[in-house]
């Protein structure tokens, strides 16, 4: 007993966590979805801590633009990742809400808390999709809570004179794989959310252009479009076919897909970059299909999983000295979740059909797939050389000083006057925990030698977003039922 116990602690992945442990992490995750909440709260709001906030968005241009989600720290409603983070919460469930059966409901509403919103910004004004709301410099100049916003709520949108095609085609995928998980449950919505998605597609294709030419100064360099539209004309297609089995998205997806990347490696999932995710995505029309005009898919998504898998010829990926993937300054763990999620739902595929994953001459199997993404997810949770959990609310250990607001901020039930914006930095500056638990948030993350400051004003590392927290829904969900 002595000699293990020893042994446990000189391993770093000694503590295991439990498929209980993972259920409170599921938990925790979707329900951080409620303190990003904008507009009328129900009565069944579950952070109680958030009121109300941005009623009249779109009011002023005659058009309602209530609900939906700030994506991060601010005040600010931004379409693209807005739209992703839906995409990633509908495939989380579409993949493995089986295996979340008592936090199903809390996850088709969190997809619906978004999906309304992105209804009523594609179908306001026809030729038109509203994709911001919130004017982010202005934002950023102040340091409040959404319930006191006073700050413009100018609202942004695309159009066939100035078009984006890669927030409307964003917003196509999210409405068609959102369609998918209200079928059952829904299945007016789901056939709404499906027919509007097909609209704001046709949109997005016949009108090209990047939304970063067309309203840059307000998206960059918050959320520019580096990657360009194709890379979502090519998503949002292959959602739709997915969503309507309508053999012409496959058709428009076999006749553009060499001209929209579908012939590109690239080794980043991520709200501005979707072809790895849209690879693995098509890679189960070639296992359902078992067509040879799909193979270029599951060769894609082999190349986009080896480059994760270290020891192997194709590996790319870098990771820190306690294992943990490593991808940028700001905002890595995005990359870690979002990866971890296509590491197991390519290994769902695979499974199903008695499938490896080629890297060169060697093979790897699907129990190396789910090794290495359980190796990510309980990093995250704790599993790392600090014994710091990143996501918030759970563990012994985690982030106190996190860079949020509405947060840091005391609440409107503990301080029911206006908190101007000015008066709101000496909460960003100070050096007390946050008085409001976001509890299921998870950061931005360490270092690349896993150094971590728990410091709000280091929003590199302390800033929460929801498209790190969509895709990690689905991976905690495996993991809760698998252990």
């Amino acid at each position: 007993m002595i000699l293990c116990l020893t042994l446990c602690s000189l391993a770093l992945h000694c503590h295991a966590f439990t498929s209980k442990d993972y259920s409170v992490a599921l938990e925790k995750s979707i329900l951080f979805f409620e303190g990003q909440r904008s507009g009328k709260l129900p009565s069944n709001q579950r952070l109680t801590w958030r009121g109300d906030s941005g009623l009249s968005d779109g009011s002023s241009y005659h058009v309602d633009l209530t609900g939906g989600y700030y994506d991060a720290g601010d005040n600010v409603k931004f379409g693209l990742p807005m739209a992703f983070t839906t995409t990633m919460l509908a495939w989380s469930v579409i993949e493995f809400g089986g295996e979340m059966p008592d936090q199903i409901e809390h996850a088709r509403a969190a997809v619906r808390w978004s999906t309304d919103y992105l209804l009523k910004a594609a179908t306001a004004t026809p030729g038109t999709l509203y994709v911001q709301v919130g004017d982010p410099n202005a934002d950023h100049r102040c340091w409040e809570r959404p319930e006191d916003m006073d700050t413009p709520r100018n609202v942004y949108k695309v159009s066939t004179q100035n078009p984006g095609s890669d927030v409307a085609a964003e917003t196509a995928a999210a409405l068609a794989a959102a369609s998918i998980v209200f079928k059952t449950s829904d299945p007016s919505y789901s056939t709404k959310l499906l027919q509007t998605a097909m609209k704001v597609f046709d949109f997005a294709d016949k009108y090209r252009g990047s939304y970063s030419d067309s309203i840059n100064s307000v998206v960059c360099p918050f959320y520019c479009s580096y990657s360009g539209y194709h890379d979502e004309l090519l998503w949002g297609a292959s959602w739709i076919h997915r969503a309507s089995g309508d053999s012409s998205y496959l058709d428009y997806i076999k006749s553009n897909g060499h001209i929209l990347g579908a012939d590109d490696d690239s080794y980043s999932f991520s709200w501005d970059d979707k072809r790895p995710g849209t690879k693995v995505l098509l890679s189960k029309d070639f296992f359902d299909k078992k067509t040879e005009e799909f193979q270029p898919y599951k060769a894609h998504s082999d190349n986009y999983i080896c480059s994760l898998i270290p020891g192997t010829s194709s590996s790319q990926a870098q990771y820190t000295p306690g294992g943990l993937l490593y991808k940028a300054s700001e905002s890595n763990l995005q990359y870690v979740t979002s990866s971890a999620f296509l590491l197991l739902t390519y290994a769902k595929y695979l499974n199903l059909n008695g499938g490896v994953a080629t890297c060169g001459s060697t093979a790897i199997t699907v129990e190396k797939l789910i090794s290495q993404a359980k190796k990510q997810v309980d990093y995250i949770l704790g599993d790392n050389p600090a014994k710091m959990s990143y996501m918030v609310g759970f563990g012994g250990t985690y982030p106190q000083h996190v860079h949020h607001r509405g947060s840091s901020v005391p609440s409107i039930h503990a301080h029911p006057d206006p908190i101007p914006c000015n008066n709101g930095f000496q909460y960003l500056y100070s050096g007390s925990p946050n008085p409001n638990v976001l509890v299921g948030a998870i950061v931005g993350g360490p270092d690349s030698r896993d150094n971590f400051a728990d410091d709000r004003n280091n929003y590199q590392q302390s800033e929460p977003a929801t498209y790190i927290n969509a895709p990690f829904v689905g991976a905690l969900a495996y993991f809760s039922a698998k252990y």
